[in-house]
């Protein structure tokens, strides 16, 4: 995985990202989060910043804002925008990230240890937007179980199918390699196993 310790990161972003920015806005403009009314587009701009800020390239940062856009927003013709407008590689970030295509969606189970298992043979490049994924959900999760206490985890499919969710994708990102993302998601994973 991608360590985030860059002497000096880049952080020179080009219209292409300012595009994509927009474009994910629009994309997402009408979904929401689970729980509170909060606008689903700031989900994805919190994966995109832990991105940046652990030293991701442009390519990974729009990767990034993009993460859903498939699996919410249109299946495989949706990732053939992707690949149209930005590139292969950002494409394939986003193909990395995606764990259904149609709607409905195939069965949970079957599909998170499908996904689980993925992240094995996957590019280090989606391992770090997964990880960023999934930090945020996790954080934001320890955040509405604060707020709202344990009926929080009904929006989650219960608390014992989402913490072994939780576990098992943070034990494959931790077999790619350590790094400050790393270590920050296994912290708020044990922090939510002690909620």
């Amino acid at each position: 995985m991608k360590q985030a310790d860059h002497d000096a990161p880049s952080v020179d972003l080009s219209e292409r990202f300012q595009e994509a920015l927009a474009w994910t806005s629009a994309l997402h403009r009408r979904q929401a989060r689970k729980g509170p009314a909060v606008p689903y587009v700031a989900h994805l701009l919190a994966v995109c910043s832990l991105v940046l800020e652990a030293g991701g390239d442009e390519d990974e940062a729009i990767a990034a804002l993009l993460h859903d856009a498939v699996e919410d927003q249109g299946g495989v013709p949706r990732l053939e925008e992707i690949r149209s407008r930005y590139g292969d590689r950002v494409a394939r970030i986003v193909d990395g990230c995606t764990d259904a295509y149609d709607s409905p969606k195939p069965a949970w189970q079957k599909r998170k240890q499908d996904f689980i298992s993925s992240l094995d043979q996957a590019m280090e490049s989606v391992v770090l937007v997964v990880a960023a994924d999934k930090l945020h959900k996790a954080q934001s999760t320890i955040e509405s179980l604060k707020a709202e206490g344990p009926l929080a985890w009904e929006r989650f499919r219960g608390r014992e199918r989402a913490m072994w969710y939780y576990q098992q994708i943070t034990v494959a990102i931790e077999r790619r390699g350590e790094s400050s993302l790393t270590r920050r998601l296994r912290s708020a994973v044990d922090a939510l196993e002690s909620l």
